[in-house]
């Protein structure tokens, strides 16, 4: 190792050069910590910081934030509906009331309204008041009253679209198999049952065809098991 010459006789001292040398190294090792420190430092504002079974009161709100599972809340927007469901002429002959009805009760739906009742042609026109101009209208009328009908109203969630699925297509020929009329009719003139189109036309419906008094409000108890 080489030692340390100074020379005194000039007025500025003269260093050797392997202390130069490592001076030079110390100084550049001391910029790079202290740059890497600096980057660091500030780099710190960006990242996020994980709270792992954390319960921080004071921790930002997207944090405590609960996560909602998108079915659920769906189902919890989701509201009890009231539908007509009409088993036609054709239907009580054919004799299919009962595998008409079973459908229904084996989706889960509340069954609050049931009579066997010959309809009159006034009661007809009017609950197809929507059908006047259409050429087919008196002979739909003339196909209603021609025997009895069972007139039924049923309530659950969502039941007037399910029962819409339940029941098919109106032309049978296009119904799923699986649908009322998909298993059951031929021909749209023949289509065995009728369902409410909407939830107003449900409660509109039910208010033509069942009178004061014929509905039954009462609690399954199977629907906690159907509904949360």
């Amino acid at each position: 190792m080489q030692g340390l010459t100074i020379t005194t006789g000039s007025a500025t001292p003269c260093v050797h050069s392997s202390l130069a040398r490592f001076s030079s190294k110390t100084t550049n090792v001391a910029s790079r910590f202290t740059a890497k420190a600096v980057q660091k430092q500030s780099l710190a504002a960006f990242q996020p910081t994980f709270h792992l079974f954390s319960s921080n009161v004071n921790a930002p709100k997207r944090q405590l934030r609960a996560h909602v599972f998108l079915p659920h809340l769906v189902a919890s927007m989701e509201e009890v509906e009231q539908s007509y469901i009409m088993i036609k002429p054709d239907g009580v002959q054919r004799g299919l009331v009962g595998e008409i009805i079973s459908r229904f009760e084996r989706k889960g739906f509340n069954l609050t309204g049931l009579k066997l009742f010959q309809c009159p042609k006034e009661l007809a026109q009017e609950h197809y008041k929507d059908l006047q101009s259409k050429p087919f209208f008196p002979k739909l009328i003339d196909y209603i009253t021609s025997g009895p009908v069972v007139c039924m109203a049923w309530k659950g969630v969502g039941v007037v679209a399910s029962a819409r699925k339940l029941i098919g297509a109106t032309n049978p020929l296009n119904a799923e198999p699986g649908t009322i009329r998909g298993d059951l009719a031929v021909q749209t003139g023949r289509n065995v049952v009728h369902g409410s189109d909407s939830p107003d036309n449900g409660k509109r419906e039910i208010a033509l065809w069942f009178k004061e008094g014929e509905l039954c409000a009462w609690a399954a108890v199977q629907e906690p098991w159907l509904v949360e």
